[in-house]
């Protein structure tokens, strides 16, 4: 079992390190639209904490 986590961790960080930099050069427009995007999700996924939080108490 421990193997297996070890082997599925060193995937992971394979595959961090070949995607670490990417392949194609992108506009300020893009990089701006992927940071909104970003934050975007992170409102939502705090808007859907904050409700699970409301709902358990």
């Amino acid at each position: 079992m421990a193997s297996q986590l070890k082997r599925f961790a060193g995937k992971i960080r394979e595959i961090n390190q070949r995607y670490a930099k990417p392949r194609i050069e992108m506009s300020g427009a893009v990089k701006f639209a992927l940071m909104a995007l970003r934050v975007y999700l992170l409102v939502l996924v705090a808007l859907l904490v904050y409700k699970f939080v409301l709902l358990v108490r």
